[in-house]
């Protein structure tokens, strides 16, 4: 991060996506989540090229993998951050960050390999904790789900576990 440029004042920030929310479930109904997009988006592409296979699967049958809301929200997760990046002057492209590069070196390759891995556990961690840390912490502490508090904490406490092994004491800076 740039020491000299100001950043939205993360109260601010967290007191928009709680009006958000609450405006998403007043006008649609809906429930803030992203999880079940990339699970259903394998399914989409999944569809179109062996399409009596996603028939057959009972998760399917239920969860349809077709574009719908979820899918739209957060494609326009990525379309907002890259419009704010470009508009705050912050948008660049970089293969491997300065911290990873700090500690594991420069290979894109490498850098690459573990994203995806992380990728990978990161999915499977909120499948099974029945969503991701934005369903649970938005969506599931709005509704004061038990089952959310518990998720958050043990996000919380992976993420710190895994930045401490990963960058040491670096990670809280």
């Amino acid at each position: 991060l740039n020491s000299d440029k100001k950043a939205m004042n993360p109260y601010f920030a967290g007191a928009l996506s709680g009006l958000l929310a609450v405006f998403s479930v007043w006008l649609t109904g809906k429930f803030f989540g992203a999880s079940t997009t990339f699970v259903r988006a394998a399914g989409f592409m999944e569809k179109i090229f062996a399409p009596e296979r996603v028939a057959r699967m009972d998760y399917f049958v239920k969860e349809a993998p077709v574009i719908e809301w979820q899918w739209m929200f957060v494609t326009g997760i990525l379309l907002g951050s890259l419009i704010a990046a470009v508009l705050w002057r912050e948008f660049k492209i970089k293969a491997v960050p300065e911290l990873w590069e700090k500690r594991f070196g420069k290979s894109p390759l490498r850098r690459s390999a573990v994203a995806f891995i992380g990728g990978i556990v990161a999915i499977c961690g909120a499948r099974l904790a029945d969503g991701c840390p934005s369903g649970h912490g938005l969506s599931g502490l709005m509704q004061l789900a038990a089952s959310s508090f518990v998720a958050l904490i043990f996000f919380f406490i992976g993420g710190i576990i895994v930045s401490r092994l990963l960058y040491g004491k670096e990670a809280g800076r």
